[in-house]
């Protein structure tokens, strides 16, 4: 799947900048060395790194990866459902890439953060590409996992929309460990379309931080979403997204 997706955004005309983490033999554990931290004082981690960004003595490794973010029009996250997450390895290359000063704890001039909607990768869409062993049954509506959206609801709006990436609909490839020719077929053909639309596709309308529709605590208003509770309610209806966006 990730050797056609390639070929095809090639063939689309797209640049594709790749990330094989097992490859790579990605290291997915923040340690003081990350940040040229002197081990013999208590590491703040969110210091630490806003300072070694900063001042440009963030390892290697990590450089090289917030280069490819800060490139990209869109990043895609291709991986298998693993407990209900990503895998460890790329849950350590957003820990470690995805700092403070890079990821998380970007000031306004005004005052405040910028997060859920805004922030460094606003402009940049973003997918999940994932695939499991059970079928899409177990991740519908009323499925014995939960939605689809609400599984991934920690990776599309805690990492993805937090940023300021724009989160299109996920991609799902069901049953993946059984899966038939014809069913791979299917897969790589839906894929294929779904990357074909990757510009064009609307994302989905999860609230903005700032657009007045949470206090001052950061808890949704009254008016809106009356009567829900959960994760549900931080996703406008689409009357409200298209007002948020006008």
């Amino acid at each position: 799947m990730r050797d056609s997706a390639l070929e095809f955004l090639a063939g689309a005309g797209h640049n594709t900048l790749e990330s094989d983490l097992y490859r790579m033999g990605w290291n997915p554990v923040v340690t003081a060395e990350d940040y040229a931290h002197d081990s013999a004082h208590r590491l703040h981690v969110a210091t630490a790194s806003s300072t070694a960004l900063a001042g440009g003595t963030i390892a290697a490794d990590i450089a090289a990866e917030q280069d490819k973010v800060r490139r990209a029009d869109a990043v895609v996250l291709q991986f298998p459902l693993w407990w209900f997450s990503m895998p460890a390895i790329m849950k350590g290359w957003v820990d470690r890439v995805f700092v403070e000063g890079f990821g998380y704890g970007i000031r306004k001039a005004e005052g405040g953060t910028r997060r859920y909607g805004d922030g460094l990768m606003a402009g940049t869409r973003a997918l999940v590409v994932t695939s499991m062993g059970g079928s899409e049954h177990t991740v519908s509506a009323r499925g014995i996992n939960g939605s689809l959206d609400e599984l991934l609801f920690p990776i599309q709006h805690g990492f993805f929309w937090y940023t300021g990436m724009a989160v299109l609909p996920p991609v799902l490839i069901p049953s993946a460990d059984r899966m038939t020719e014809d069913g791979y077929a299917a897969a790589e053909a839906h894929l294929q379309a779904r990357l074909g639309t990757l510009f064009s596709d609307e994302p989905i309308p999860y609230r903005h931080q700032s657009n007045g529709q949470y206090d001052r605590n950061f808890v949704l208003r009254s008016p809106y979403a009356v009567g829900e509770e959960g994760l549900r309610v931080h996703t406008a209806p689409p009357s409200h997204a298209a007002q948020s966006s006008a």
